[in-house]
Parts: structure tokens; sequence; C-alpha cells
């Protein structure tokens, strides 16, 4: 059982590579006799033999040309069907790599599959020598002697040449599968180019996924857990104002229960606020950072010059950055008496500066929350800088890109 299936997959294997080489060899020395076409043309030209040669020639390189990418489609296809390797499609930029691919070593690959295949009905004829000589005539053998001798060292030959077969057709097999995508697929450049712009587009993906997820948590929070939280204070109030004969530790448990309850539920507000506000998506950057400044504990000076909304993916991200930059303010900027928050849009970029009149110090290299604040920046492609000399004033700059 094992002789056997050892048998079928090198027959299939066998089979596949002599498709693969067929296929290859019309392909390759097509572009031979193009060439073979353009050159002789062109020595008519030279030796002004044929008036008309100039405008043949012209027709046949423009006919050439175009050819090129259809035959490395054909070639990418070939490799693709048979050998399941994939050709990237080179840039419009490589039409000449493409040419000298098919004209060079086109040619030789071209060569080399032609007598691989050839090899096959030569070895399968010459191995059957020993067949052929029956159907000469009987007078013939008759009056030469030994031709039995020599078919059989033909047939042995033939059977040589189909033992080799196998091996020199996965040899050069292997090695057009190692040359010919370098040749005729894409750079590295282009790789690397192409790989940038597929990470770019999956890290936009995630940053939407991650958006639209602090969109939901939001949306939870203020619908399912809030308002659980404010039934809870509604009830507890309630009850204090009415249970008026209970206690006083019964009714001191009741208003210390009433007032943990409120306080949950401005910490939840915050947190909510924090996560993605329902004002950003309702009424935009400008009126969600107005409700920041209002809430900040200290005073906050905001402009805002935004023509037109940016994307909802960048709007989060600056509104996360000045809630943030805002908090840092409050909790850590020494003797700071008031902030200020610019916004602005010039072209593709919206610009985000935040400012203090604090005794500075700030350094993003220790790990603190400034660190998170420039990975949520570069998250969409943004540039985050930042200055703060001991003695003040702090001033952060978030620029951030915008597609619309």
């Amino acid at each position: 059982m094992k002789i056997r299936t050892r048998l079928r997959r090198a027959l299939t294997r066998l089979t596949r590579d002599a498709s693969f080489l067929a296929l290859g060899a019309p392909l390759h020395l097509l572009v031979v006799s193009l060439l073979s076409v353009v050159f002789g043309l062109l020595w008519g030209v030279i030796a002004g033999a044929d008036d008309s040669a100039p405008i043949v020639l012209g027709f046949v390189v423009v006919v050439t040309v175009f050819c090129v990418p259809a035959l490395t489609v054909a070639q990418s296809w070939r490799f693709r069907r048979l050998l399941g390797i994939d050709i990237p499609r080179p840039g419009w930029r490589r039409p000449l790599r493409q040419f000298a691919y098919h004209s060079l070593a086109g040619t030789l690959f071209g060569a080399l599959e032609a007598v691989v295949v050839a090899l096959i009905p030569v070895g399968l004829a010459v191995s059957l020598t020993t067949v052929w000589v029956y159907a000469i005539p009987w007078e013939w053998r008759i009056k030469h002697s030994g031709y039995s001798t020599q078919a059989a060292y033909l047939s042995v030959v033939g059977l040589l040449v189909l033992a080799a077969v196998p091996p020199l057709a996965a040899a050069l097999v292997r090695l057009e599968s190692q040359v010919v995508p370098t040749l005729l697929g894409r750079s590295r450049e282009e790789d690397l180019a192409r790989r940038v712009e597929d990470l770019t587009e999956s890290r936009a993906g995630a940053v939407d996924a991650a958006d639209a997820e602090r969109r939901r948590i939001e949306r939870d929070l203020h619908d399912g857990a809030q308002q659980r939280l404010v039934s809870l204070a509604l009830n507890l109030g309630i009850a204090k104002a009415t249970l008026l004969d209970l206690p006083p530790e019964a009714r001191g448990v009741i208003e210390a229960a009433h007032r943990e309850a409120k306080e949950a539920i401005e910490e939840l507000s915050s947190l909510v606020r924090g996560l993605h506000p329902a004002v950003l998506d309702e009424l935009g950057l400008d009126a969600a950072l107005s409700g920041l400044a209002a809430r900040a504990p200290l005073p906050v000076r905001l402009r805002a010059d935004l023509p037109r909304r940016p994307p909802p993916a960048v709007e989060a991200v600056a509104y996360f950055v000045v809630s943030e930059a805002l908090t840092n303010v409050a909790k850590h900027a020494r003797e700071a008496t008031r902030a200020d928050v610019t916004v602005t849009r010039l072209g593709g970029i919206l610009r985000v500066v935040i400012a203090d009149d604090g005794l500075g110090g700030a350094d993003p290299g220790k790990g603190s929350g400034l660190t998170g604040l420039a990975q949520r920046v570069r998250s969409v492609d943004g540039t985050f800088r930042m200055s703060s000399p001991v003695g003040g004033p702090t001033m952060m700059s978030v620029d951030l890109p915008c597609q619309n």
C-alpha cells in the first residue's frame, strides 16, 4: 500500500511538473518569436532593404510592449493554477524589468522547458525500440545481424532518459518558482508599501472597532446601570422623606445609602463622559469640549475653529486628549490657576493645544498618563509634542490627520 501511494504521488507530481513546463514553453518562446521579428525588421531598417520596414517595426514593437503585461498575467496564472504560488501583480513602474525577464530569463527557461518536455516522447520512443524492430520486414532482420542487441541498448537508454525526466522537471520547476516570483512580482519596496497600507487599514479598523465598543459600553452604562442607580437614589430619597418615625440609627443608614448612591451616580456620569459622551455624537467636538471646560475645577479658556466636523475617530481622540489633559492639570499641575485649550483645523490636520500656567516639570517618559495619551494619538497616525520646563508653563500639542 505504501509503495502504491508513493507511486501515485510521484506520478501526480510528474504530471503537474510536466504540465507546468509544457504551458511555460510556448509562453516563453512566443517572446523569442516576437523579438526575432523585431530584430529582423530592425536589421532591414538599418540595411535600408525595405521602405515599409519602419512602419511594420513600429507596429511590432507596440504589440510587443502590450504583450508584456499579458504574458506576465499568463505566467502568474500558470504559477497560481499549477503550483499554488501567488505572484503579486507588480506596479506600473516595472515594465522594463518584466520585459527583461520575458526576453532574457524567459528565453532560457523556455529552451530548458522545451528540452525537458521533449525528453518524455523521445524517451518513450527510444525505450520501445525492441518493439519497433518487429515492424521491420523479416528479410532486413536476416541480413542485418545484431539488431536485437542494439535495440536493447537503445531501450535501456530510453528508460534512463525517462528516469531522468522527473528529477530534471522538479529541479527546473523549483528553479523557476524561486526566480520568477522575484522578477515578475512586486519589488521589496512595493511589498513594504503594500504592507504599510494593509497595516494602516487594519489599524484604522481596530480603532473604529474600539471606538464602537466604547460607544456601546457608554450606552449600556447610561441606559442600564446609571438608570438603576438613579432609581435606587430616588427610592432612598423618598424613604428618607416619608419614614420619619424610624429610629435614628435606621435613618442614618438610609441617609448614608442615599448619599453613596448620589456619589456613585456622579462618578458613573463622569466615567460615561470620559468614555464617549453623547453630546460628542449629537453636537460635535466644540460642544463636547465646552462641557469639559465648564466642569473643569479651574478656569479654562476654550477657542475652537472647526469649519467642518472631523471624522468620528479623530473627534473621539481629540476629546479624550483634552479630557485627560485637563484632569492632569487639576491633579498634578502645581500652582496652576488657568488653562487654555485651542482647537483648530488646518487643512487636513486637526491641531489641539492645551496649556497651563503651572510650575511645569511634567515628563512623558516616566510612565505617567501622558504615555497613554501619546499612544492614543499615534493610533490614528497623529503626532504628540509636549513642553514642560521646570518653572512652567506646560504646553501639549497634538496634530491629528483628518481625511474628510
